[in-house]
């Protein structure tokens, strides 16, 4: 492993971990019917995958460290778990990413996330907030709202927030599965009915909310708006985004990586891989790799062992590891994001 820790703590491994599940007002069941979740009663509404943040940190699920939790094997293993990339999130012991599985069966709230410097301020040094989302599945017809129409002046915006009349500011986006939309800190945003969605997020939870579609919350009274804090966040020059266009990066017996998202806080390659094919891959320090099936069944192998990754599956490669393998088992779409 070329591997230099205490001897009380194993050689960290691909992780996999136990969704921590959340049951806000608008969830579903979509996990369940569509991909065979074992999901509690009720409404499933965010499966938080790979976290690090304390409102639902998760926890190892096999192997030596089974039952840590992410901020645990940060403390214990640091660079040797995210890599020196990571520096910003090691200063301030933070995990640096937030893997999601989010279930609208009704709309979110149109929201907004503050910039790194902006949460520090005021939000009690919590991080800002940069996503991205990967469309697993949509209905027909599906959209979401990104950013606004043209001609949209803050004086205007905060007038339309005050009449109910906010809609005819926001810029809808026509989604299918397989689209890549990139949401960075200050982009008006919200997640519509219809679509299933991983989101690889920076490890945030900041959100304000500007509209609510007028609906109560589940103690029957509307839920808060913090349009004051989303007015000084909200970048008024994204006007009618798309969504990302990939990139093609490698393509080599029939295995090919296209960039879908390229920001300061992470990269996502979508890798599509025919059915017995493998993706050779290294990790020497530098930044972790987190590798998720968004289509297909796959498994990920290295010198100690294999894990096996089903459809919306996915696992942490330390930092620090050496050779892996991620191998299709069917025809099969992955999702890769690394530090950059």
């Amino acid at each position: 492993y070329g591997y230099c820790m205490a001897d009380q703590h194993p050689p960290p491994y691909p992780l996999t971990f136990t969704p921590a599940l959340r049951d806000y007002i608008w969830g579903g069941r979509n996990l369940e019917t569509l991909y065979g979740r074992n999901l509690p009663p009720g409404r499933t509404a965010e499966s938080w995958e790979i976290s690090g943040h304390p409102t639902a940190p998760t926890a190892v699920d096999a192997g030596p460290l089974a039952g840590q939790t992410l901020p645990d094997l940060l403390a214990a293993y640091g660079a040797d778990l995210v890599g020196t990339r990571a520096g910003w999130a090691l200063e301030r012991g933070k995990f640096p990413l937030l893997i999601k599985l989010l279930d609208p069966e009704k709309r979110l709230s149109v929201q907004v996330h503050p910039p790194d410097d902006y949460a520090l301020i005021h939000e009690n040094g919590e991080l800002g907030k940069t996503e991205m989302w990967y469309v697993l599945h949509a209905r027909p017809g599906a959209q979401l709202i990104l950013g606004l129409r043209p001609s949209v002046t803050p004086e205007v915006f905060r007038q339309a927030i005050a009449d109910n009349s906010l809609e005819a500011c926001l810029h809808h986006l026509p989604v299918k599965a397989g689209d890549a939309v990139f949401v960075p800190s200050g982009t008006l945003h919200a997640i519509l009915e219809g679509v299933l969605i991983a989101e690889i997020q920076q490890n945030s939870d900041t959100t304000y909310r500007v509209y609510d579609w007028g609906r109560l919350g589940a103690d029957g009274r509307p839920r808060a708006l913090h349009v004051d804090k989303a007015m000084a966040v909200t970048d008024f020059r994204r006007v009618e985004p798309g969504t990302y266009q990939p990139v093609l990066v490698a393509s080599e017996e029939g295995v090919a990586r296209y960039e879908i998202t390229r920001s300061d806080y992470f990269v996502v390659e979508r890798v599509t891989l025919p059915a017995g094919m493998a993706y050779a891959g290294r990790t020497e320090g530098e930044t972790l790799e987190i590798w998720g099936t968004v289509d297909g069944e796959s498994d990920l192998t290295w010198a100690g062992g294999a894990v096996s990754l089903p459809t919306v599956r996915f696992c942490l490669v330390p930092a620090r590891l050496g050779n892996f393998a991620v191998r299709a088992l069917q025809p099969t779409t992955m999702l890769r994001v690394y530090l950059p």
